[in-house]
């Protein structure tokens, strides 16, 4: 025996010597591992450089492998084509964001294109202004606009503004650009409401930039993982009627100020049937013949579409041909039809945007950031897995902050991804975002030379093409009866960002979006599925009996299945589905037993018999108190659909097997994952050491059914 007692000291010994060891030995490989990891990430070589600075600006990883001979010709005709739609877009959505044309021809122009061609890795994607953004840009400017003591309003070109038209030069824009700016409260009069309109969307443009920068640095991309497709789809249908409802007075012609604040989708309809008298007969019949052509334009293109290389620049033809019949006719003076008015030439020096307004405008660039960022990303990932290569997300965000923070000095708002010109790039032969310098180039001459040419264009066209371009998200109605197939949730989630965004306003209505859909997130926890499963016959398969037919029960066995992450906020949730679906409430029953034992306890003392004999001690066998209608002798709990539990949960399941087992129940655990299993290990519900782990988990739930059918049999019961 002493000789015994050595051999397991010493082994006990030993084994202490061995854990001792090997802590020591991990100790120092994480000493090692960290310290290689600080060599490697804080050395400085002239690879890690290169690689670095080549990370930094992909461009210079594919531009020297490029193959002129097979890519020059679709990159050429590509940065043509999407010049082409460049040109009248740019135009025309300054009418949305309530700045100059040549604020959004700076944005197509150098900052958008050249910056992203530098630092992208997306080859296909174009970067620029977008209908959304520009909408978002225009609320936060009307806005600011009105709280300096500005009028929101369009200013219209009146005829007598022709005769100085040839008067206007892009100094004299310069000289109300350099002004300082003052704000409400002390309004400085010498900086004229469009100087003081760029001035906001520069600073905006700023801090959206800012905040795409740190998203970077943070690798904080996750974000946009709360923008599901349902939400964003909704947000895009909410703000096109926005623009659509924005845009009606100019195709019949009707001078409105800009409503603002929760309703005013509801009050501009109403302001415009109030004044739909003074409709401009020129402005309604130009937008009669240019909307229809538009249209028909985009549906024989899409249907068309695999056998036209190119699409036909509708839109620039449009613009062409009105702009001449509208200066050669004269439609501004002799009919009152608003034009677009004067379109400045050359390049504005850089101006640093205004301290004061950041702070105003900070919370407002949050969504502007997020919003810009998550169509990039879907856009970019999208073309990406259609053309077989993969691009770097983190890469993405840091060219879409540099891209809006360094245009924001030069007069320009916001960008992001466009679907149209991508679809125009991606089918007419882009290869590389060589197509962007293509497309950079027209776009200059159009600023340094051509752009007066657009003076008489009626912003009743521009006001077409802006619709025109929303048809695909305005058409989302049609998708969702199948949505509501597929997902009433993912409907109501929908519904409620479009209601959102168009009755109470775009920033708003996308934060009530993600909350609401956030809260479907959680009551989907807590009220999952639950179900009672069945085994098909002659496999080892069980499912739902509720779902599936053929399936047969378990004699004397419930096999339940809890199809969601268990924790405190639907622990009570479980509990109930449990005790409904297997029809047994342990608590209840274990009352019934006490009730029945102190029934016992008072005959005794009466001298009464109990079961035949007098003053007889009868123990209390629980599972002979178990009423005949719960058949049953264990319970297994698929665990397959559980990602995790908190401590909460954990202590729910210790609650399970203790309140079955008090009645004679046998609770037995089934596909539980690594972490499950680690959290049920570390909360001792297989008791000190896990020495019961071996008869109370398996690993599939055929397993669990098998070894209860043994041990019940082996006990000698084949039946309550």
């Amino acid at each position: 025996m002493e000789n015994e007692e050595q051999m397991t000291k010493m082994e006990l010994h030993l084994e202490s010597q061995i854990r001792i060891e090997r802590t020591v030995k991990e100790e120092v490989d994480t000493k090692k591992t960290i310290e290689k990891k600080l060599r490697e990430n804080c050395s400085c070589s002239l690879d890690k450089l290169k690689n670095l600075i080549i990370g930094f600006f992909p461009v210079l990883h594919w531009l020297p492998r490029y193959k002129f001979k097979e890519w020059i010709l679709g990159d050429t005709i590509s940065g043509l084509l999407v010049a082409v739609v460049i040109v009248p877009q740019a135009i025309a959505y300054a009418l949305l964001a309530g700045l100059e044309t040549s604020s959004s021809l700076y944005a197509s122009f150098f900052f958008s294109c050249i910056i992203y061609f530098l630092m992208g890795t997306s080859r296909h994607i174009s970067v620029g202004i977008f209908s959304l953004i520009c909408l978002l840009v225009g609320q936060v400017v009307d806005r600011e606009l009105l709280l300096a003591g500005y009028e929101v309003e369009d200013f219209t070109v009146l005829p007598s503004a022709m005769n100085n038209a040839n008067n206007w030069t892009s100094s004299n824009v310069t000289t109300s650009m350099i002004m300082n700016i003052t704000f409400p409260g002390s309004l400085n009069m010498e900086c004229d409401r469009k100087c003081y309109a760029i001035s906001v969307s520069a600073a905006l443009t700023f801090m959206c930039g800012v905040y795409q920068l740190l998203m970077a640095i943070f690798h904080l991309g996750f974000v946009s993982k709360y923008l599901s497709e349902p939400l964003l789809d909704g947000f895009a249908t909410g703000a096109s009627i926005t623009i659509v409802t924005m845009q009606v007075k100019y195709l019949i012609g009707v001078k409105l100020p800009r409503s603002h604040g929760p309703g005013s989708v509801v009050v501009t309809w109403i302001n415009i049937f109030k004044n739909i008298h003074k409709t401009n007969l020129c402005d309604l019949i130009t937008t009669a013949i240019c909307m229809p052509l538009l249209v028909v334009s985009k549906e024989l293109g899409e249907r068309y579409k695999d056998k036209c290389k190119f699409p036909f620049p509708m839109e620039l033809t449009i613009v062409v041909i009105a702009t001449i019949i509208s200066h050669f006719v004269n439609l501004n003076e002799i009919y009152g039809s608003s034009i677009t008015g004067p379109i400045p030439t050359g390049f504005l020096p850089p101006t640093v945007p205004s301290l004061t307004i950041l702070p105003r405008v900070a919370i407002d660039a949050i969504t502007l950031a997020i919003i810009s960022f998550a169509f990039t990303i879907s856009l970019s990932e999208l073309f990406a897995k259609k053309h077989g290569y993969t691009i770097q997300a983190n890469q993405e965000t840091y060219a879409l902050g540099f891209c809006n923070v360094i245009q924001s000095f030069f007069h320009s708002y916001a960008s992001s991804a466009t679907l149209v010109k991508t679809l125009v790039k991606d089918s007419s032969g882009c290869q590389t975002q060589l197509s962007s310098l293509v497309s950079a180039v027209l776009v200059l001459m159009l600023l340094l030379f051509l752009a007066p040419v657009f003076y008489s264009l009626q912003k009743c066209v521009l006001a077409s093409i802006i619709i025109v371009s929303l048809r695909g998200a305005l058409m989302k109605f049609r998708d969702l009866p199948q949505l509501w197939r597929m997902s009433k949730i993912d409907t109501m989630v929908w519904w409620v960002t479009m209601l959102s965004v168009c009755l109470i306003s775009t920033e708003l209505g996308l934060f009530t979006g993600v909350t609401f859909s956030l809260l479907c997130v959680i009551v989907r926890t807590q009220v999952p599925r639950t179900a009672l499963l069945g085994r098909k016959q002659d496999s080892t398969l069980y499912e739902d009996q509720a779902e599936y037919n053929n399936l047969s029960s378990i004699p004397q066995i419930k096999i339940f299945r809890f199809e969601a992450s268990l924790y405190y906020c639907n622990k009570d949730y479980f509990m109930e589905s449990l005790m409904r679906k297997v029809g047994l409430n342990p608590a209840l029953e274990i009352a019934k037993q006490k009730k029945a034992e102190n029934k016992r306890k008072g005959k005794k003392k009466s001298g009464e018999t109990f079961n035949g004999n007098i003053n007889q001690e009868q123990p209390v066998v629980i599972k002979e108190l178990i009423p005949k209608i719960y058949n049953f002798h264990t319970i297994i709990l698929d665990c397959s659909t559980i990602q995790f539990l908190d401590s909460v949960g954990i202590n729910t399941m210790k609650t399970v097997l203790k309140d079955y087992n008090d009645i004679g129940i046998t609770v037995l655990l089934a596909n539980c994952n690594p972490s499950v299993l680690d959290s049920l290990s570390r909360g001792q519900y297989f008791g000190e050491n896990c020495k019961e782990m071996d008869n109370l988990l398996f690993y599939s739930v055929h397993a669990a059914v098998q070894y209860a059918e043994v041990k019940w049999s082996e006990s000698g019961n084949s039946s309550l």
